[in-house]
């Protein structure tokens, strides 16, 4: 355990000096001969995942605790976030506390020995006083919901009363979703194909399988041969939205990693081009659709300055999933929370307005173009669809045909992430 304590601390640490978390985390686990390292067993690698995600999650109820444990600061931040990580452990966690510390300590003394005496008196003065504790980190809105206090007031200025359950449920274990290739097989069919197999699912969507537990791609049927990919619920509405019939020419304007551009491919007999700016990213739209025996063009070019990669044929339709906060997607990424700032949300705006004018001259007469982002803030969502609307006479904001979006925006909950859609139409 103390391993996994250990390795933890460091990914945390590094995310708190402004690195990115899958990246950090796929370091660890790999050697420069993209091996996994030797030393750490599956056990081991998992334990490390879970604390690094753990600790990034509820970062912001365990410094409140921390710091009412502690007589003075710690400079020792590799020390510090070893205690936030233990502290997860113990509050969030079902392991053994007496193994929790006693790890811990060993964790600390490999770096500096004099502090293992810290470390247990720490810990074991937190087990002593755990509800005590947890209840004065509560009297803070940043320890209540584990976010910066500059997102929590824009949720709640923007939801009312429903900002406290769109907090918390930013905070739990996102669900794995399936997205059934009904080319190849039904949902009906492929449901009984994982209760063959005594994997647990329900239908929640019209291609969408809810597992009940989360399971590696090697360990679902089909996953190799293309009967099914991992896309979240909430994601699967973009090519529905659409509605891009066999023969039309389509954009997907933000493609990597590919899951909606499959989707869209799966639904119709389409000429479409994948586009992303990122080569690297689009090796993995590649990949999916290789996966998946699906054909698209693949582009490297920027959204925002077509005139670069477009051939002046315009598209019957537009996919916009542009960049944004990803704050609809906190619990598979608890670091932005951290990372963010309240500035960047003006930056995605402008950024998102500049790609969705780009493209509207991309769109031909009658044409649809859907923007999507994974935000719940509206200064990203419906605010940059009403500044596009005020600039340009052209286009029709409308109506979605789903029943779940609430004005286009979806939040997380226990069977999709948060999303904003808003579907344009270009007026003849």
């Amino acid at each position: 355990m103390h391993i996994a304590q250990q390795g933890a601390s460091q990914v945390v640490c590094q995310v708190l000096a402004g690195r990115n978390l899958s990246q950090i985390l796929s370091a660890a686990l790999q050697t420069t001969s993209g091996q996994i390292m030797p030393e750490l067993t599956p056990q081991q690698r998992g334990a490390l995942q879970d604390l690094s995600y753990g600790t990034l999650r509820f970062y912001g109820q365990l410094v409140r605790i921390l710091d009412q444990l502690l007589h003075k600061p710690v400079q020792d931040l590799q020390l510090r976030c070893l205690l936030l990580v233990a502290l997860y452990q113990l509050l969030h966690t079902k392991a053994a506390p007496h193994a929790v510390v006693d790890h811990a300590v060993r964790a600390v003394r490999k770096s500096n020995a004099a502090a293992g005496g810290l470390t247990n008196a720490v810990l074991r003065n937190f087990l002593r006083n755990r509800e005590a504790l947890v209840a004065v980190a509560a009297t803070s809105e940043e320890g209540r919901y584990a976010y910066p206090q500059w997102w929590i007031t824009a949720v709640q200025a923007q939801y009312g009363r429903h900002s406290e359950a769109i907090l918390l449920a930013g905070n739990q274990h996102p669900p794995m979703t399936l997205r059934v290739n009904c080319r190849y097989i039904s949902t009906a069919d492929y449901l009984a194909l994982l209760a063959q197999q005594g994997i647990q699912a329900s239908l929640i969507e019209p291609d969408a399988v809810l597992l009940r537990d989360p399971l590696p791609v090697n360990k679902l049927p089909g996953f190799f041969d293309g009967l099914v990919s991992v896309q979240d619920a909430g994601a699967q509405y973009a090519a529905h939205l659409l509605d891009a019939q066999d023969g039309m020419r389509v954009l997907d304007a933000c493609a990597a990693p590919g899951g909606k551009t499959t989707h869209l491919l799966e639904l119709a007999q389409l000429d479409l081009i994948a586009l992303d700016k990122n080569s690297q990213r689009l090796e993995r739209v590649r990949e999916n659709l290789q996966r998946l025996q699906l054909h698209a063009q693949l582009q490297n070019g920027d959204a925002a300055q077509p005139d670069s990669w477009w051939d002046s044929k315009p598209f019957h339709r537009i996919l916009a999933d542009v960049p944004c906060s990803a704050s609809g997607v906190v619990r598979r990424h608890p670091d932005i929370k951290w990372l963010r700032r309240p500035d960047d949300i003006s930056g995605f705006a402008q950024q998102q307005l500049n790609i969705l004018r780009s493209l509207w001259r991309l769109l031909e007469r009658d044409g649809k173009l859907l923007y999507v982002t994974c935000s719940i803030f509206a200064r990203e969502n419906q605010q940059v669809i009403n500044e596009f609307l005020k600039k340009h006479d052209d286009v029709k904001q409308l109506p979605l045909t789903i029943p779940n979006l609430n004005d286009g925006q979806i939040f997380p909950n226990d069977q999709h992430d948060g999303f904003f859609y808003a579907l344009l139409q270009k007026q003849a």
